[in-house]
């Protein structure tokens, strides 16, 4: 799958404010639910759920929150751009900058681990980050992440 099967452009956010891990969680939510049918408050609970399994913070200021949904047909997927680090409890301890939310179906158990597979691998390379990071707004963000994305 590719990433712009699940990622919009209505859904990548360049320069978001974010204070705290909670409160991006919930920001998520309410972004994601003004471009999708999805439940914002159905959304940060989910994705609190998950967090207290373990941290979704991958490293390396990557964070890939993701999150089954029972009204959730197709996989859906949301770019954020921090304005600034926060905590995110991060397997490497670092602070997170760049976040990929992902939500999928309830039954997609497969498919939730093959895209979560191919964002962890798109992200850990060195000079994506640096390019998204850069990225001075939302359409170049999304550029950036989708034309990668095709090339593998």
């Amino acid at each position: 799958m590719q990433i712009d099967h699940i990622l919009t452009p209505e859904r990548t956010f360049a320069g978001v404010q974010g204070v705290s891990k909670k409160r991006v969680l919930e920001q998520i939510g309410k972004l994601v639910a003004q471009h999708s049918h999805l439940d914002p408050d159905a959304i940060y609970e989910n994705l609190i759920a998950r967090e207290k399994l373990g941290s979704t913070g991958f490293g390396n200021g990557i964070a890939i929150p993701h999150c089954r949904l029972l009204d959730c047909h197709k996989a859906v997927g949301a770019l954020l751009q921090l304005e600034d680090k926060i905590d995110f409890d991060s397997l490497d301890g670092e602070p997170v900058d760049l976040i990929f939310v992902l939500l999928v179906p309830q039954e997609a158990n497969e498919q939730h681990l093959q895209i979560l597979k191919m964002l962890a691998e798109k992200l850990d390379q060195a000079s994506l980050r640096e390019a998204l990071r850069a990225a001075p707004d939302a359409e170049s963000l999304y550029r950036i992440m989708t034309t990668s994305a095709t090339g593998s």
